[in-house]
């Protein structure tokens, strides 16, 4: 099955094993996000733990604000 939904590289949702490999991070780091409320939005889906695209988005976008004023030292 492909994987990518939509186009190329286009995925409207991720699987938490998904979301953490396109993203580099572990699922361990992934969970302590989400428990530290620092992580994106989720959609449960039965079983299923679900990352929209606009989710992932809006996180991305969220770690950048969070990185604009520190300087290169810090």
């Amino acid at each position: 099955m492909n994987d990518h939904a939509i186009g190329y590289g286009y995925r409207p949702a991720y699987t938490v094993a998904q979301f953490c490999a396109d993203h580099c991070i572990s699922r361990t780091h992934f969970y302590q996000l989400v428990k530290d409320g620092r992580g994106p939005r989720l959609i449960k889906l039965g079983r299923r733990t679900i990352v929209s695209a606009e989710a992932a988005a809006d996180w991305r976008r969220h770690l950048e604000r969070e990185t604009e004023g520190l300087s290169p030292g810090v």
